[in-house]
Order: structure tokens, then C-alpha cells, then sequence
């Protein structure tokens, strides 16, 4: 397979989102655990967890850290850095693996374990996609380090983009899971979230304008030719 071929591009722009998107929810969902982290009493089905607050703590703080690497190595796939496959599969592999841990001691402590499940599967399915990635025939063509820098801008646009949006609105998309006693805990930090998902929107905006206005002045330097 082609590095330039309509599949390898296809595949590489679907990685680049999958993973920012993957980084940037596990990011939000280790700083949505500081209510249980923190505050566990204050919630009736959070109480067992008070006895283990210190390890609700590490899990926040891990989860930032992992948000933090996946986001890194987004940006490293985008660069088409030497080694960033290896650092979005380690961040992916971290995820899954202190994931579960999460959820079997939610599960033994209050009986379910939403919402980190939702990071879980997610990281579970991209990091999926990753392994199908090094499949020697496709990875021959997909391999990030040989990706034009034109359509790795792309996908890093569309990450931006995608990421945005979701920060803007996952009071929503996250509400359900989220809500007790009437009360959407999901709908918090509105200033910070509202800052940085439009400061994303604008920056994906922008990448793809400055992509517009390089392929028009090639061009026109190639009619001037």
C-alpha cells in the first residue's frame, strides 16, 4: 500500500482524530473524578467510596496524566514524529489498563462504575484500530512518519475541530451519566470548558485556512511558471 494512496490518508486521519478524541475524553474523565476523588460523601452513591478516597486520588491523577500523553501524542502524529506511534499506543495501553483497574474497584465498592466506562471502551476501540495499523501490509502505508505534511495538518484540524466540540458540549453527551439527585455535575468548569473548546474550534479553523491559502499560492506560483 501506497503511503499516498486514498486509503493510507483515510486511515491515518481516522487515527489522528480517534486518538485526540480518546486523549482528550480520558483527560475530561480524570478531571470529572475529582467529585468522587474529593467529595465523596456528599453523594449518597459515592459514600462507600470515602474509605479509598486516597485511591480515587491516584485515579484522577493518572487519568490526567494519560488525558496529557494522548493529547502528546496526537500531536506527535501529527508532526509525524519518529516515535509517535509508540507514545499514542503506550498512552492508549496505560489507559486501558488503570481503566479497568477503575472499574472492577467501582464495581466491588458501589455496584457500577459509569462513567468510566465510556473512557474504557473508547480507549479499548482505538487502541484496537492501532494494533490493525502495525499489520505489516497496512502499516507500510500508514506509517504517520511518511504522511505528507499537508494531509497530517488535515487530520490535526479535524482533531482540533472534534475535540472542540466535545469539550463544548459534554454537559450533554456525558449528562447521563453524570447526574444525581437532579443536579448534572457534568456541567461544570463552564468558563474553562467554553475557553479551551473554542479555542480548539478556532485553532482546527485555522489550520485548515492556512492549508487554503498555501495550496492557492502554489498554485499560483505554478501558473505564473
Amino acid at each position: 500500500m501506497s503511503s499516498n494512496s486514498f486509503f493510507a490518508k483515510s486511515l491515518r486521519f481516522i487515527g489522528i482524530v480517534l486518538m485526540a478524541l480518546t486523549g482528550g475524553f480520558t483527560l475530561l474523565g480524570g478531571i470529572g473524578t475529582t467529585c468522587a476523588a474529593l467529595f465523596p460523601t456528599k453523594y449518597d452513591s459515592m459514600a462507600a467510596l470515602a474509605p479509598f478516597q486516597w485511591l480515587y486520588i491516584l485515579f484522577v491523577l493518572t487519568g490526567i496524566i494519560i488525558g496529557v500523553m494522548g493529547v502528546r501524542a496526537t500531536i506527535m502524529l501529527v508532526k509525524g514524529a519518529d516515535k509517535s506511534y509508540q507514545a499514542a499506543f503506550d498512552s492508549l495501553l496505560a489507559g486501558v489498563v488503570v481503566g479497568i483497574i477503575h472499574i472492577i474497584v467501582s464495581r466491588a465498592l458501589r455496584g457500577k462504575s459509569m462513567p468510566v466506562d465510556a473512557v474504557v471502551y473508547t480507549t479499548i476501540f482505538t487502541l484496537l484500530i492501532f494494533m490493525l495499523f502495525k499489520i505489516p501490509a497496512i502499516w507500510q502505508g500508514v506509517d504517520f512518519t511518511k504522511a505528507k505534511a499537508s494531509d497530517s495538518k488535515t487530520a490535526g484540524g479535524a482533531a482540533a475541530i472534534a475535540l472542540g466540540l466535545f469539550t463544548l458540549t459534554v454537559q450533554y453527551t456525558m449528562g447521563a451519566t453524570h447526574t444525581w439527585g437532579g443536579v448534572n455535575y457534568a456541567d461544570a468548569f463552564n468558563t474553562s470548558m467554553t475557553v479551551i473548546g473554542i479555542g480548539l474550534l478556532l485553532l482546527g479553523a485555522g489550520i485548515f485556512i492556512s492549508l487554503r491559502y498555501v495550496k492557492g499560492t502554489a498554485l499560483k506560483l505554478q501558473v505564473q511558471q
